[in-house]
């Protein structure tokens, strides 16, 4: 089936209200409304075993029969460069350099959102001494899987989430705050900020470098609680998603295509003849809707120190459309791009979105998927489309039990008839709460790359892909 009708229909009554897991009660009453909603489960690749990791022998996770994987980068390894790997593993691409295979990974360090002299994870080039995130790049054997050399790409950032690849060899890494010299006491009544320059901006990390080379904010791409990117190849156009409660969907438009230092446009979306439409919650399946573009006047507003949402208040003030914490996106050969609600909808299990471009200023924003129950799919996160198919690999970031989450986080895979498949279980003895994150493939398929962020580890996993059954 096209992927424009991703989803058959499904009626969203069948699914119940809003369930609560607090007790057993509810727990039963979650799983006989998962058994209901069978229909919606695909065979995948199979039933999921606990399994080994072939290079040290430790279990991570489950995984199906035929299929195995390594573990490497861990948290506190010694890098090629002496530095230590740093923690929270997070959004990651592959790339190919002169017949190298590299990945370059981004680290969600936040520091405790305070400055700390020396938290910087290079040894020269930061952005910010003061601030701990960033980028290491790894160059793997892709015969063996395993590590060949290992460094800091990008230092001096702060709480790098996720990003996106570049269709000319480079990684965009993405802040997720707007904290900067400002110190802010935060809804907890904790004071944050305070840092040497102002944060919340993209970074461009080359793959192809050796080392961190001198960091360059991203300015005219917007100042604001970024997640990640997505670059369509045809037109440059880069794509833009906001993790806030109130969210807007960005696309930039650069002055010169594969030269984003040099400015451009940010434009936020609309929906046509709809100002200031809600998709959070509401929404059918397979809904469909002309979507505009509205312009950001000031992308680089110096009340983002104070006001994360500053930036997506002067589009929302222009009838731009509101989500529910947008976290990555992923471009097809079309140039459509996948997007995902972390906890939209009416369970706030999740959303994933397709926006399509039909011109310059117009385009088909479709809701492909929202999740009917939690026990089907748990507030995706990182995505990646597995290469020449459909198959949608979706992390899960179900950790948030108080908050109506399941206790397992699962890597599952979304099929183009609008099926979930369980592909992979995080069953890491002490973090088995730990988020997926990073899904991305090699370039010929034959190896999919994913991270366990708390757990501080990379995984490679390789097997029979072509046995996957709806």
């Amino acid at each position: 089936m096209n992927r424009r009708l991703f989803l058959t229909s499904l009626s969203l009554a069948s699914s119940g209200a809003f369930l609560a897991f607090g007790g057993l009660a509810k727990r039963a009453e979650a799983l006989a409304n998962a058994e209901n909603l069978s229909h919606l489960k695909a065979f995948g690749y199979g039933e999921l075993i606990p399994m080994a990791t072939k290079n040290t022998g430790e279990t991570f996770m489950t995984l199906p029969k035929g299929f195995e994987y390594n573990v490497f980068g861990k948290v506190g390894s010694k890098m090629s460069d002496g530095q230590k790997t740093p923690p929270a593993h997070d959004g990651m691409a592959t790339f190919e350099v002169r017949n190298e295979l590299r990945i370059v990974r981004n680290h969600e360090v936040s520091g405790r959102r305070v400055p700390k002299e020396g938290s910087a994870i290079g040894m020269t080039n930061h952005y910010d001494e003061t601030a701990g995130g960033g980028t290491t790049t790894l160059i793997i054997n892709p015969k063996t899987r395993e590590i060949v050399r290992d460094f800091v790409s990008l230092s001096g950032t702060l709480i790098n989430c996720a990003g996106g690849r570049t269709p000319w060899g480079s990684w965009i890494s993405c802040e997720e705050t707007t904290l900067g010299q400002t110190v802010v006491t935060n809804a907890r009544g904790v004071k944050e900020g305070g840092f040497l320059k102002p944060h919340g901006y993209c970074f461009e990390v080359s793959a192809s470098a050796n080392n961190n080379l001198p960091p360059t904010p991203l300015k005219a791409m917007g100042r604001f609680v970024h997640e990640a990117i997505a670059i369509d190849k045809k037109s440059g156009t880069v794509y833009l998603t906001e993790d806030n409660g109130k969210a807007g969907f960005y696309r930039f438009l650069p002055k010169r295509n594969k030269r984003l230092a040099e400015g451009g446009v940010l434009q936020m979306l609309a929906v046509k003849d709809k100002p200031n439409f809600d998709t959070r919650t509401g929404q059918k399946m397979r809904a469909n809707y002309t979507a505009n573009w509205v312009t950001i006047d000031n992308p680089d507003p110096a009340e983002a120190d104070v006001d994360d949402l500053a930036v997506f208040k002067q589009g929302f003030a222009k009838g731009g459309a509101t989500f529910s914490r947008l976290e990555d996106c992923y471009p097809d050969k079309e140039g459509r791009i996948y997007f995902v609600s972390t906890s939209g909808g009416e369970v706030k299990g999740g959303q994933i979105w397709l926006y399509e471009p039909h011109n310059k200023n117009e385009g088909r924003l479709t809701l492909l998927f929202e999740s009917p129950s939690r026990e089907i799919l748990d507030m995706p996160d990182n995505i990646c489309l597995k290469p020449k198919s459909d198959l949608l690999f979706i992390c899960e970031d179900s950790d948030y039990v108080g908050e109506g989450g399941t206790p397992d986080n699962f890597l599952r895979i979304l099929t183009p008839d609008g099926k979930i498949a369980d592909f992979a279980r995080n069953i890491t003895p002490n973090f088995s709460r730990s988020e997926f994150a990073g899904s991305t493939f090699s370039k010929d398929g034959k190896t999919l790359f994913v991270n366990l962020q708390i757990v501080g580890a990379t995984f490679a996993i390789w097997g029979d892909w072509d046995r996957f059954k709806a």
